[in-house]
């Protein structure tokens, strides 16, 4: 796959439809991911359990390409991530509320397959959507 399948189904398939079987179709086993939550997984199965660590604490979760840049087997994306806050998410209980933020990833390609990726998000944003759910829900 060009790096541009692959950053579409990557979203789509195992961020938007939480298709797992589609991560060693997408990904090498040797992945190394580094993620704005404080997260860095190296392998398939770590990977695996953060997507499902986000997906459970986020409800509807979604990922929007807003622009992708592809240079050889460089990939640039523009995102926007938003779900539901209805699990345990960056030490703030469920509230139920809805939650958006911006982000940009990077990744490299190799041999029709993700290699590596560097995601940063909106983090500060993230939290501060979360708190004012928190005073919310308290009240």
């Amino acid at each position: 796959m060009t790096p541009v399948e692959l950053v579409h189904h990557f979203y789509e398939d195992i961020w938007n439809k939480q298709d797992y079987s589609q991560i060693p179709i997408l990904l090498r086993k040797d992945l190394v991911f580094h993620g704005s939550l404080g997260q860095d997984k190296r392998g398939l199965s770590e990977f695996a359990d953060y997507v499902r660590m986000v997906t459970t604490a986020l409800d509807d979760y979604c990922c929007t390409v807003e622009e992708l840049i592809v240079e050889e087997n460089k990939a640039f994306a523009k995102m926007l991530f938003e779900g539901v806050h209805q699990g345990d998410l960056m030490g703030y209980a469920p509230t139920g509320k809805p939650v958006c933020w911006a982000g940009a990833a990077l990744f490299t390609c190799k041999a029709g397959k993700i290699a590596e990726l560097w995601v940063q998000g909106d983090v500060y944003g993230l939290l501060s959507q979360l708190e004012n759910a928190k005073s919310l829900v308290e009240k």
